[in-house]
């Protein structure tokens, strides 16, 4: 209710309510709130076929209730008298009692019904997303929409970065290994563990020691293109939490400067710890990447990381609320500020310098688009070796690929 009603995101908002839990329950608890958000607008389909009419008010919290007890029924392995009795027993905690004759009435029309086997037409409905990203998808990726559906709902594995500076990839999976841990190497990364399951994190091998950090294959793709050298200073703007800062360090410990850029001071925090637990330094400065008048010394930069402010569309499996969070007026905005920051970025840049542009979208309009509609105003500006020339410009992983999360990359050369 939170995140539909409230535009709070689960990453705000999960945490707190699961620290009151066991760990068994904590993963319940994602399971299902996750579940919900990325079967909503099924979910939604039947439940307006079993109520007359929108709850209001504080009674409101009972459709979320309803919610809930729908998904369990059509895709939980909960038995079903105990889906009814637990979401009827809700109510009574949510301080809609009244409401409990209702609830209890419409989960067992849904079960009478068999609405579980009954599907809509609507292709976008079935899809699990909101209409305009579904036609999105529709229009961009024709040929694989249905690949690119099931693969945004499917849950995502975890991937981990080993820290080669504290233990070989080899002898970290040995670590795995002994404890009992499943996994497996990534053909593609160097670097990279992949575990089938979510787990505790902190619990696994060398947590505290600095053996590795948790992030995807697909961002762990940023530090090989930036390829930083020896005594390079090197600009991680848009930084937060500090994964791709780490690996840039973690790859090359002879810079002669790393700075770690961020707005937000809080997210700025969470690189400080990362670097920490990795026992990495980097610079961290807390400012806006779009105004640099207001911060930049006048020393150019060799490389620039640009990971840009992005709709997130294409890590939608680990993080379901975007799907509703995000409106389609928000990508137009987007675009604009991705624009304003790269165009800040450039003067940073020393000639014959690079900078690489990320997002972890897959909409058009903020990855080759972008970069093309650079190309224009830049004219000192060239596709680098490192990305795919040609149309489109850039290299754009989709979800599911490889089991990587969505994500665009395109390196851009300054002239001399």
């Amino acid at each position: 209710m939170q995140v539909l009603e409230n535009g709070l995101s689960l990453r705000e908002i999960l945490p707190a309510e699961q620290q009151k839990f066991s760990d068994k329950d904590k993963a319940w608890i994602q399971q299902m709130v996750f579940g919900v958000l990325r079967q909503l607008p099924l979910l939604q389909f039947w439940m307006r076929q079993l109520l007359e009419k929108p709850l209001k008010g504080k009674n409101k919290v009972a459709e979320f209730v309803i919610l809930l007890g729908i998904y369990q029924l059509a895709f939980s392995r909960v038995s079903t008298h105990a889906a009814v009795a637990e979401t009827v027993s809700a109510c009574q905690s949510l301080k809609v009692q009244s409401l409990k004759g209702l609830v209890n009435a419409v989960l067992r029309n849904f079960i009478r019904q068999d609405l579980a086997t009954h599907t809509p037409d609507n292709a976008q409905i079935k899809s699990g997303l909101p209409n305009w990203l579904y036609k999105q998808v529709e229009q961009h990726y024709p040929e694989k929409l249905g690949v690119l559906v099931d693969a945004m709902h499917q849950q995502a594995p975890i991937w981990l970065r080993v820290n080669q500076r504290q233990i070989t990839v080899q002898d970290y999976a040995k670590q795995l290994s002994e404890q009992q841990v499943e996994f497996s190497l990534s053909a593609e990364h160097a670097e990279a563990i992949i575990l089938p399951r979510a787990g505790d994190i902190t619990q696994l091998p060398g947590y505290q020691q600095g053996w590795f950090a948790v992030q995807d294959g697909a961002a762990q793709m940023a530090a090989a293109l930036l390829d930083a050298q020896p005594n390079e200073r090197i600009l991680d703007a848009c930084a937060a939490p500090g994964g791709k800062t780490c690996h840039i360090l973690e790859r090359q410990p002879n810079l002669q400067e790393c700075i770690a850029l961020d707005v937000d001071q809080s997210r700025l925090d969470r690189i400080a710890e990362n670097l920490q637990r990795l026992q990495l330094n980097a610079d961290l400065l807390c400012a806006d990447a779009a105004s640099p008048d207001k911060w930049w010394d006048g020393r150019q930069f060799d490389r620039i990381l640009l990971d840009a402010p992005c709709s997130a569309t294409g890590v939608i499996r680990r993080h379901p609320d975007i799907k509703w969070l995000r409106k389609a007026k928000d990508i137009d905005e987007l675009v604009q500020l991705q624009s304003k920051i790269m165009d800040a970025m450039w003067p940073l840049l020393k000639p014959g310098g690079s900078m690489l542009y990320a997002t972890c979208s897959i909409l058009p309009k903020e990855n080759h688009q972008q970069i093309s509609a650079f190309l224009q105003r830049h004219k000192d500006a060239s596709l680098g070796a490192t990305t795919q020339h040609g149309d489109p410009p850039g290299r754009q992983i989709l979800p599911g690929e490889s089991q990587m999360d969505g994500f665009y990359y395109c390196m851009l050369l300054k002239s001399q």
